[in-house]
């Protein structure tokens, strides 16, 4: 017996059974979490045959992660796309005094060129 009146195991690497705790069950938000973490890859492939001539073949590749761990693995289309980020208007912006610019310059030298 050990000092708090309980019995040692008699194998050193047995746990103590009155100490252990079954797992919990994973609640949704620590699920995400690990799936964001680690990452879920989910491929396949759809083919459609006729008398053994492929007339389509479909890929599916489904990569769910967090933004830090895409970015991690080198991926970071979002941060190009001016679809999605706020550089669309700036861009836009910059087209159009672009588009100006240029109407001035040519507008400037095809007056003098009359000739």
């Amino acid at each position: 017996m050990t000092e708090q009146g309980q019995v040692a195991p008699t194998r050193p690497y047995s746990a103590n059974v009155g100490s252990m705790t079954h797992p919990q069950p994973a609640n949704l938000a620590d699920i995400l979490e690990r799936v964001l973490d680690k990452g879920i890859i989910i491929a396949g492939d759809i083919r459609v045959n006729l008398l053994d001539i492929e007339l389509l073949t479909v890929k599916i590749r489904l990569l769910i992660v967090s933004v830090d761990k895409a970015e991690e693995m080198g991926i970071d289309w979002w941060r190009n796309d001016p679809m999605l980020n706020a550089s669309r208007e700036q861009l836009e912006d910059e087209n159009k005094q672009l588009r100006q610019r240029l109407e001035e310059l040519e507008s400037s030298n095809g007056g003098g060129d009359s000739g």
